[in-house]
């Protein structure tokens, strides 16, 4: 994944909590119940992150959560429609999310994990269909991961030596 440091300092983070599990470990002296909070945070401009919270309790789970999310944020390259530069597969473990631009007015056509990361990244019009295994994890670190290696035009350009033009064309 293409990972750079973001500076969180000046960013306005907002936060959903996708999943919250009862997790148990059974012990010799009985049961210990955990709970695990996965939890999205986004500016809603093109920055988003994911991460794990475990805790005794479910407020303190959700904050380590957003804490581990803001460390793990990920830039999204934009088009002018507010939607993905262009198509994508996202994988992780069994999960794969098809990322397909869509013009303006489109909105999101996503299912639950998916469409928490996409509007926290900013996104307003996208396609996104889930393939694989639908485990709200993993779907969601699969968005994460396409949306991270989503190029621009200018990158792709620049890349191969041309320009813009001959690139869109």
């Amino acid at each position: 994944m293409r990972r750079t440091i973001i500076d969180t300092t000046n960013l306005e983070l907002t936060d959903k909590v996708v999943s919250i599990k009862r997790v148990t470990k059974v012990v010799k002296g009985g049961r210990n119940m955990r709970f695990t909070a996965l939890v999205v945070v986004g500016d809603g401009n093109g920055h988003v992150g994911v991460g794990l919270g475990k805790s005794i309790e479910i407020p303190e789970a959700i904050r380590k959560g957003k804490e581990d999310a803001a460390k793990h944020l990920v830039s999204v390259a934009l088009d002018e429609n507010n939607s993905v530069t262009h198509d994508f597969l996202g994988k992780y473990g069994s999960s794969t999310v098809l990322l397909k631009k869509a013009p303006e007015g489109t909105g999101i056509i996503a299912g639950g994990p998916a469409r928490v990361v996409c509007e926290l990244a900013g996104i307003k019009n996208i396609r996104t269909k889930a393939l694989g295994s639908t485990n709200k994890q993993n779907v969601v670190l699969a968005t994460i991961q396409g949306l991270s290696q989503v190029k621009t035009p200018e990158e792709v350009a620049a890349k191969r030596g041309k320009s813009v033009e001959e690139i869109m064309a």
